[in-house]
């Protein structure tokens, strides 16, 4: 069912085909890991290196977009268009013409990050390649019940950790265990998407994390992401000072994720009524919402960090 409002230009048409409202799930962890690398790593920062990893990180994640597009739209999945379609099932533009436009991205992604990893190690070239193989057979792994942990890595502990070693040159666990929480946040993204579309899924054959488990276990699964991510920001304040001096603990500054729970309440609230929701599209743009609420998470896990190294230098 293409989109009945008027012909948009050109650019209006890829930039739709990118999905561009989707981005923040892959540059936070971006901007997240190099505040990281900064404060905890006692990195100088370099803004070249910064804003090239952030844009390698954004032409892939297009690339993905489009190219799982392809694949839904040819596979049937997308018949519909919704607030947060693509260019293809708007009938704007073609499936062999995203295609195309994937495969461009794709160049320009590798070319980005083969730039990166000269200036960086081969530790960066290490994370990067195992992205890319990610990112291309996402739509695979996504059909066979694959997907949340593609994102859960690539959108999450990977993009993160890249933004560390782009910064400080050497690998470091920090960044793996300090992206978790924003890494399930991402899972919980594409989980709100697959819940959504579990029925249509499964008439096709089509196998996701949501459809095993069911919609009773999908709200349950909902759940430890949303408030999961949140307690595991606890954890990481508290279980290091408790274990062992030589763990390396949150700051404490990182309680400030609790002006987030008001939110996720809310998020709560819309996948408990999804059979009689408050407002007609609540359950519907729940994979919206969520994305909303992962930059707000994301953004204030970054403030704690800054807010730390203001209190340092007081």
């Amino acid at each position: 069912m293409s989109d009945a409002s008027p012909t948009p230009s050109t650019l209006k048409k890829w930039l739709i085909a990118t999905r561009p409202w989707a981005l923040p799930a892959s540059t936070m962890p971006v901007i997240f890991g190099t505040s990281l690398a900064v404060v905890v790593g006692r990195a100088r920062l370099d803004p070249f290196r910064f804003l090239l990893a952030l844009l390698a990180m954004m032409v892939l994640h297009s690339a993905a977009n489009m190219l799982s597009d392809v694949f839904d739209f040819r596979r049937g999945l997308d018949t519909f268009v919704t607030p947060v379609s693509g260019a293809i099932v708007r009938g704007w533009l073609t499936a062999n013409e995203v295609a195309a436009g994937s495969a461009v991205l794709f160049v320009v992604g590798v070319g980005l990050g083969l730039w990166l990893a000269a200036l960086t190690g081969t530790v960066l070239l290490i994370i990067g390649a195992v992205g890319l193989l990610i990112g291309a057979g996402y739509t695979l792994l996504k059909y066979h019940a694959l997907g949340d942990l593609a994102v859960f890595l690539n959108f999450g502990i990977l993009g993160g950790l890249g933004a560390w070693v782009v910064q400080t040159r050497e690998f470091s666990w920090i960044p793996v265990l300090w992206t978790v929480p924003m890494a399930m946040l991402v899972s919980a993204i594409l989980h709100a998407n697959n819940w959504r579309d579990t029925i249509s899924d499964s008439e096709r054959r089509v196998r996701t994390f949501a459809s095993i488990l069911g919609d009773k276990g999908s709200l349950a699964y909902y759940a430890v992401l949303i408030f999961g991510s949140m307690a595991i920001i606890f954890g990481l304040m508290l279980l290091p000072r408790l274990l062992s001096p030589k763990l390396v603990p949150m700051p404490w500054t990182f309680v400030v994720v609790l002006f987030a729970l008001p939110r996720a309440l809310q998020l709560w609230g819309r996948a408990t009524h999804r059979r009689a929701p408050r407002q007609p599209m609540d359950f519907i743009i729940l994979d919206g919402a969520t994305a909303n609420y992962n930059l707000i998470f994301g953004l204030l896990c970054t403030a704690a960090l800054w807010l730390e190294q203001v209190l340092k230098l007081n």
